[in-house]
């Protein structure tokens, strides 16, 4: 019998600055009954899916960025999103911006049972752009400035009847972050991302190429591993500002099973058989004989380029 996860990547579209979270999560919960109504167990949200994508706002007080921020989840905005999927009998990951009571500031994604609770945190580790204001790129893109790097590391989780693990954004796109997950076993990563649609340091790397990147990324990552990899959008022209789509799922063989083709809030549902992963795990990505980690070193003792080894 395989051991099936039907999987729904909720794509949401824009979310305007002046969008409340009220109207954010009532669309949530638009898209996660359309998922249970199409045979969907486990639905999955995008990165910071509560609010617009703050980050590409400069604030001189940093602080003035922390209404972005949630201090409790659920809270009263969130605890309707919350109620539905224990109704529906719904798993669910999505994203939001994290502030703790001791005052850090995380870019956060979750898992939820389909009790509605809270069974595993993520805090993203690969934080992209930079902290000041830069008046050379078309765009800013402040992560460093009103986040910290994650300090939970890449755990998975036995989670709806497989072994899931987290990422966000640009964590997808750095081969270390599913071999760790792939050295634990890991059958399905579940990530969300908010990428805009041309790069803000070449304007000549538009969306076509965005696409591909992101489409690569996650193919390889999906392959290398032999695991399911759900990758869900927000998308669309956020005051503005746009965001390329692309939410999509791909298998353990690095080929994509479906992908939406819009921008709009939307629902991709896929039965995925956590034991197509076995093949890739028991051959090619056997990790335990084919791995040669005293060659491996450099990834560790290394942030940056050094002198090559061969002199």
């Amino acid at each position: 019998m395989p051991r099936l996860i039907t999987v729904a990547a909720a794509q949401l579209g824009p979310i305007q600055k002046a969008e409340s979270r009220q109207s954010v999560v009532a669309r949530m919960i638009a898209l996660m009954e359309a998922a249970s109504a199409q045979g969907a167990t486990f639905v999955v949200y995008p990165e910071l899916a509560l609010t617009t994508f703050f980050p590409r706002w400069y604030h001189e007080d940093r602080a003035a960025a922390d209404s972005w921020f949630e201090t409790a989840m659920p809270g009263p905005a969130t605890q309707p999103l919350f109620d539905t999927a224990k109704a529906l009998g719904m798993a669910m990951s999505f994203g939001y911006a994290e502030r703790t009571p001791d005052g850090h500031h995380f870019n956060t994604s979750i898992l939820v049972d389909r009790s509605g609770g809270i069974v595993a945190k993520y805090r993203k580790i690969h934080l992209p752009g930079h902290v000041d204001f830069d008046p050379e790129r078309t765009h800013q893109h402040l992560e460093k400035r009103y986040f910290e790097p994650g300090d939970l590391g890449f755990p998975v989780w036995r989670f709806e009847g497989g072994l899931v693990g987290m990422a966000i954004c640009n964590d997808r796109r750095w081969p270390e972050t599913y071999r760790i997950m792939g050295l634990q076993g890991v059958e399905m990563v579940v990530l969300g991302f908010n990428t805009p649609s041309v790069n803000a340091q070449r304007a000549g790397e538009g969306m076509a190429d965005r696409l591909f990147h992101h489409r690569l990324s996650v193919q390889a990552g999906a392959y290398q591993n032999a695991t399911w990899v759900v990758a869900v959008a927000k998308a669309g022209t956020e005051d503005g500002h746009h965001l390329m789509g692309g939410t999509l799922i791909a298998d353990p063989n690095g080929k994509i099973v479906g992908e939406i083709d819009h921008e709009a809030d939307g629902v991709l549902v896929h039965a995925c058989d956590l034991d197509a992963t076995r093949f890739g795990k028991d051959t090619i990505f056997d990790f335990a004989r084919h791995r040669r980690v005293e060659h491996y070193g450099l990834i560790t003792e290394r942030t940056g380029v050094g002198a090559p080894l061969g002199r």
